[in-house]
């Protein structure tokens, strides 16, 4: 009985109305299969036990590295001696033993009846193997990619706490990670029209048209999100992606109009925020005071970025605010950013900064009981309510001469968002 030559691992997608199967064929093992299962993948079937009448071709062992540990130290651990261990690793064409990561799938391949492994297989990525083969001439290696397949997904959800929670209640067959990665995206493209840790209300809805990649053993990723719908206070607000014929790819609302616009809406990327503009309890001053601005709370040293682009009125010690950095911007704008641990290299009085840029980094200087960055803005002198004020709809339009093709394809990805058919989630551990 011979070794089957190929593997093949079953995807399940469900979707709305059926079930469809995807089926992924992966070369033998000896060429390019994963041996190793990352987190959230589903298993690959094993080739058949040799029956008791023949031996196997091969003697199989797999590993991984451990913290600390280096990698002639696993291959010692696997019985390969010292002079092959030199061979095998100066051969390793890409690898830097001294980089090589904690938890690296390791397989060492041996011929029956033969004491020098014939293959060492290194698991650089979940779709990146590097083989290093014994020859009649010496060891070589070679690095093999392996297969992605990519399909489309919607996901539609309701707001009932969070971003995270609806597309946790949304998608609960996605993998983790990718429904992480799903919201991350969607905050990025909103980040000039949405504060996704603040607007969003209980009620609002959205919906996603997005790619899905599915790589080796089943693993997800995310791909480009195509179009995307926030419906908020019953208010709908549409991305498109498209690309006009002398630029990238970007994202434009239902009218044609670039989401990009003058301010974004939170000077941290989607993170934990702690308190809302208006009246609370200050925890260290023990009485009720206007607290006007909005604290995000963070790690410590995490990135701070300008709102804006403008030029730095003030950067230095501010009373409670502690370390704190003020920035003018146009027509009468003034953005704070109190209890920072520390300025980045460069940002001082007179620095021109850009939108977008890091000016600090997350600290609980001043009047803090924790680490976060309290953050205020003021128009012509006047504190006003950040969620209120950086509401600016001032995307440039699709130049007229697009206008036509984009209309196309927003009908065309407009249609695909709204079929409920369409929705989908992967079957996957």
């Amino acid at each position: 009985m011979k070794r089957p030559s190929v593997w093949t691992v079953a995807v399940a997608v469900v979707a709305a109305a059926a079930v469809v199967a995807i089926t992924v064929v992966l070369p033998h093992p000896r060429s390019s299969a994963p041996f190793a299962q990352t987190p959230d993948t589903t298993a690959i079937a094993q080739p058949p036990a040799p029956t008791a009448a023949e031996e196997p071709v091969w003697h199989e062992h797999s590993d991984t590295l451990h913290s600390g540990e280096t990698l002639s130290a696993l291959l010692a651990r696997q019985g390969v001696g010292s002079a092959v261990i030199t061979r095998v690793l100066n051969a390793a064409a890409g690898l830097d033993a001294r980089r090589a990561r904690a938890g690296m799938p390791i397989m060492v391949r041996t011929r029956t009846a033969d004491s020098i492994p014939s293959e060492v297989v290194f698991q650089l990525a979940v779709d990146r193997l590097l083989h290093v083969q014994r020859t009649d001439s010496g060891w070589t290696s070679t690095e093999i990619r392996l297969p992605w397949t990519s399909d489309t997904a919607v996901v539609s959800g309701t707001i009932t706490s969070n971003l995270y929670d609806a597309i946790d209640s949304a998608a609960p067959a996605l993998p983790k990670p990718a429904r992480a990665e799903l919201a991350w995206s969607l905050a990025d493209i909103y980040e000039y029209r949405v504060d996704m840790s603040r607007d969003l209300q209980d009620g609002d809805s959205f919906r996603a048209l997005f790619v899905r990649e599915v790589g080796p053993g089943g693993i997800v990723r995310i791909g480009d999100i195509l179009a995307a719908r926030f419906t908020l206070s019953g208010s709908p607000m549409e991305a498109i992606r498209f690309a006009t014929s002398d630029s990238h790819a970007e994202y434009y609302d239902q009218h044609g109009k670039s989401l990009r616009a003058t301010f974004l809406r939170a000077p941290l990327e989607f993170r934990r925020i702690s308190s809302v503009f208006g009246r609370r309890y200050h925890p260290i001053l023990k009485r009720w005071r206007s607290h006007e601005g909005i604290d995000y709370a963070a790690n410590a040293g995490t990135p701070v970025r300008a709102i804006g682009s403008g030029t730095v009125i003030f950067a230095g010690r501010k009373g409670g605010y502690g370390n704190a950095i003020d920035i003018r911007h146009p027509n009468g704008y003034v953005s704070r950013y109190g209890h920072m641990r520390a300025f980045a290299r460069g940002i001082h009085r007179g620095t021109h900064v850009e939108i977008g840029q890091t000016i600090g980094y997350v600290g609980m200087t001043g009047l803090a009981t924790g680490p976060h960055l309290h953050f205020e803005i003021i128009v012509h002198g006047v504190q006003r309510d950040p969620r209120v004020a950086l509401k600016i709809d001032d995307g440039i339009p699709i130049p007229a001469g697009e206008r036509a093709r984009f209309a196309l394809a927003r009908t065309s990805l407009l249609a695909a968002l709204a079929d409920s058919a369409h929705t989908q989630q992967v079957a996957l551990r």
